[in-house]
């Protein structure tokens, strides 16, 4: 069993939905990252979104664009995030871990490879944020000889039938995407929410996870009961860059900071 179904079924099984906080590799620095990702499950994350830095993150607000470009400037490359999560495997061989990123450095990486250089170091599933459904098939054959799940993302604008196009290859678990514009932005409403549901409870068997927009404890907690679960992202990068010292450098409260923005957002869904 993957480590994604595992996750859920036990989560399921505890009357609860997930929290999904997100982190870029490399932001600010190699070694602040894997610190980070090493303490967030005890933090309470139960699965772990980790962003490739990338330099035209397109579907990302402001705010993970300059934590994006933070990571390049810090030297990250496909290869060393997936180094990271290796190291990160060391000492957690249990939380899920979802790859979120673009295509541009998978192909140029080498599609088969950057599939078996992905499992072996821990990965789990993979959001592809501009991979459309027609071209999926370029990596879903490599992504699932190696067990990796394609999580496959829906919009409030997905119009019926497009939404069975999307769901028909999709496994691990679905991300909608609850507003329509960019990450960080503003917040899909609880009648919102519970009326995509519905819908997408009618269209897939799968967990689905809501994102972009989610800020704060209420929302993580709002969200992660209507739905199987919440991401977060651009709320734990803005409070933690806001320590960074004038050079964007991290410093001594940058990780407690993040940590405890991640604790507050766990206890409200656990709550």
């Amino acid at each position: 069993m993957s480590r994604i179904k595992a996750c859920f079924d036990r989560l399921k099984a505890e009357g609860r939905g997930a929290l999904l906080p997100y982190l870029e590799a490399f932001d600010p620095d190699y070694e602040t990252s894997l610190a980070l990702l090493r303490q967030m499950p005890e933090a309470g994350a139960d699965l772990i979104e980790v962003g490739v830095p990338f330099s035209d993150p397109s579907a990302d607000g402001p705010t993970i664009q300059l934590a994006a470009q933070r990571g390049l400037k810090a030297g990250a490359t496909l290869k060393g995030v997936l180094e990271l999560i290796h190291q990160f495997r060391q000492g957690d061989d249990h939380t899920p871990i979802i790859l979120m990123g673009y295509y541009n450095p998978i192909n140029h990486y080498g599609v088969e490879r950057f599939c078996k250089d992905a499992r072996q170091a821990g990965v789990d599933g993979l959001i592809i944020v501009d991979l459309p459904p027609e071209e999926v098939e370029e990596l879903a054959p490599y992504a699932k000889a190696e067990g990796l799940d394609i999580i496959t993302l829906t919009a409030p604008t997905t119009p019926d039938e497009r939404l069975k196009t999307i769901l028909k290859d999709a496994s691990g678990f679905v991300y909608y995407v609850s507003i329509t514009g960019i990450t960080g932005t503003r917040s899909a409403t609880e009648e919102q929410l519970k009326a995509a549901m519905t819908r997408l409870r009618g269209a897939t068997d799968l967990p689905i996870v809501a994102g972009f927009g989610i800020t704060t404890p209420e929302q993580a907690r709002t969200a992660s009961r209507i739905s199987n679960g919440a991401v977060v992202a651009s709320a734990i990068i803005k409070e933690m860059a806001a320590t960074y010292d004038e050079q964007g450098r991290a410093t001594a409260a940058s990780l407690p900071t993040a940590l405890e923005k991640i604790r507050s957002l766990a206890k409200a869904v656990r709550g």
